[in-house]
C-alpha cells in the first residue's frame, strides 16, 4: 500500500524532531560564541528555578551540564569542568568523552587527549566537534597531515558551515587553536 507524501512528510518530520536533541549532545555544540558561565565553583545553572545547582541536582539534564563544562573550560576553570564532567548521566556518551579530551589536550596531554577524543569517535563517528578539538591538537604537535584528515572528516560527514569546520579551518590557516 503507498503512503501519501504528505504523510511521509509528517513522520520524516516527527523523527527528526525526536533526533535533534540527541545530535546536539553527540555532536556538541555549534556555537562560535565563546560560552560564559553562569555559576561558579562547578555549580550548574537550571533554567526552572532560575538558580545555580549543584551539578549532581535531579532539576539539570546532561544537556545543561554539557554547557556549563564549555562555559568552565573556555574560562580555564578546568576542575570545575571535570566536576561538572563527573556528575554526567551517561559517562559514555560522546560529548562527555569529548570533553575529557579537550580538558586533557587544555592541561598539556595531548596523548590523553587522542585516547578520549579516539573513545568518542569510537562511540559516534559522527561527533564533529570531537574531529575539530583533536585536528587543533594536532595543529599544536605540528601535525599538520592529521589535522587536514580530521578536517576533511568533517566536511565529508555534513559539517561544512559548522562552528566544528570553522574553527578547525582557522586552526590550520592561523596555528591558532580554540579554547572553547
Amino acid at each position: 500500500m503507498m503512503q501519501s507524501t504528505g504523510t511521509n512528510a509528517m513522520r520524516c518530520l516527527a523523527l527528526l524532531t525526536t533526533l535533534l536533541p540527541v545530535a546536539a549532545f553527540a555532536a556538541g555544540t555549534d556555537s562560535s560564541t565563546p560560552p560564559k558561565s553562569a555559576c561558579k565553583a562547578g555549580y550548574v545553572y537550571d533554567v526552572m528555578s532560575d538558580k545555580c545547582v549543584k551539578p549532581q541536582s535531579g532539576h539539570v539534564d546532561d544537556m545543561m551540564r554539557l554547557d556549563a563544562v564549555r562555559g568552565y573550560a573556555y574560562e580555564g576553570n578546568l576542575a570545575d569542568a571535570l566536576m561538572v564532567l563527573d556528575a554526567m548521566d551517561d559517562q559514555q556518551a560522546d560529548g562527555v568523552l569529548t570533553y575529557r579530551g579537550f580538558i586533557a589536550r587544555m592541561s598539556g596531554d595531548m596523548n590523553e587527549a587522542k585516547r578520549w577524543y579516539d573513545a568518542a569517535l569510537t562511540q559516534n563517528p559522527d561527533n564533529l566537534l570531537a574531529r575539530s578539538y583533536m585536528g587543533q591538537g594536532l595543529v599544536l604537535e605540528g601535525d599538520w597531515v592529521g589535522a587536514k584528515r580530521q578536517y576533511d572528516e568533517i566536511i565529508a560527514r555534513g559539517g561544512r558551515g559548522t562552528w566544528a569546520e570553522a574553527s578547525l579551518r582557522d586552526a590550520i590557516t592561523t596555528g591558532t587553536t580554540y579554547t572553547y
